[in-house]
């Protein structure tokens, strides 16, 4: 098996990036890794790399902020070499911490989508008091259709079976209430559509009902699903912030911090999307890894091994197969 990895996307690109294959490639002597982007600049930052690390040049970077038109113009840029590798057969999948646009774009255009997807999700496994947990769409579509939130259903079912090895995976809308007539248009149809889906439909939850893990899927638009994580992500941040500084107070509050520390660790470990890796881009014909902009080592580590447990279970075939109605359980 061969991963490709976008060497030169992310906020701490190429370092973090680098140092996370490498960690990568120590743990999965199996894997042979392609590091894609500047060469000089990658030598510059690691003149030694493992013999299963190989690197591949591209000269040009998308930047975060740019527009995917650029995308057109940049066919020498890391995200875009990096998936034509995947596509040529040269690679098995694709690892970016880059521009969510573009890797979206890079991996419509060149693997195209998977007959019956319309629109292709972003699936993340969100830390809940039951384990991980699937949710998509969370931000490759902000504006979809009630029959587009059944794919993402029947995509996200796959998923949990596959990936994270769950049984007859039981799968909620996220709505503003859990009666069946609340919510929006899109919500209200997408209940109805999905009641008489092939799945473990369980009805709605609200965004309170996620943190407590009392689902194995959670579907919504890719508007709701990013700025739900979101939240999540800076409230996590804030309510350690808070803990530090009640501890700190006095040298009282600092022994009961000494005390409760191994287990603070420990929560904050389970809530650290580091931990989960990255998200698959669900829905097209080809394995697309999408990191948080952020990611360090650990979590490009962590991205890898989504990549290799996507490409063993031969994941883009039973996601074909679910969709068209085939092997569904």
């Amino acid at each position: 098996m061969k991963i490709a990895v976008d060497a030169m996307g992310g906020d701490n690109a190429p370092r973090e990036i680098i140092q996370g294959t490498i960690t990568a490639a120590q743990a999965m002597s199996d894997i042979e890794f392609i590091l894609v982007g500047n060469e000089n600049i990658i030598k510059q930052e690691f003149p030694s790399l493992p013999k299963s690390i190989s690197i591949f040049h591209a000269q040009e970077v998308m930047a975060m902020d740019e527009s995917v038109e650029a995308l057109r113009k940049k066919r020498d840029s890391s995200i875009w070499v990096a998936t034509k590798l995947v596509k040529e057969k040269t690679a098995d999948a694709v690892v970016s911490a880059g521009s969510t646009a573009a890797q979206m774009a890079s991996a419509l255009l060149q693997f195209g989508r998977i007959k019956g997807i319309d629109r292709p999700a972003i699936a993340t496994v969100y830390p809940t008091l039951k384990g991980g947990k699937v949710i998509l769409d969370v931000g490759a579509n902000t504006n979809v259709r009630p029959e587009q939130l059944v794919q993402f259903a029947i995509m996200g079912k796959t998923y949990a079976e596959e990936i994270l090895g769950l049984t007859n995976p039981k799968v909620a809308l996220l709505s503003n209430g859990t009666e069946e007539g609340k919510g929006n248009d899109l919500t209200v149809e997408a209940h109805q559509l999905l009641k008489s889906a092939s799945i473990n439909f369980i009805g709605n939850i609200e965004g309170r009902d996620i943190p407590a893990g009392n689902f194995d899927v959670v579907v919504c638009d890719g508007f709701v699903g990013n700025v739900g994580i979101k939240i999540s992500e800076g409230l996590g941040g804030v309510l350690f912030s808070l803990l530090k500084q009640e501890f700190e107070r006095n040298p009282r509050t600092k022994l009961g911090a000494a005390l409760v520390l191994p287990g603070l660790k420990n929560i904050k470990k389970m809530m650290d999307y580091a931990e989960y890796g990255g998200a698959p881009l669900l829905g097209v014909k080809g394995v697309s890894i999408i990191c948080h902009g952020s990611s360090g080592a650990r979590a490009i580590q962590n991205a890898i091994r989504v990549a290799r447990d996507c490409v063993a279970g031969q994941f883009i075939g039973r996601i074909e197969a679910s969709i068209n109605g085939e092997g569904g359980r």
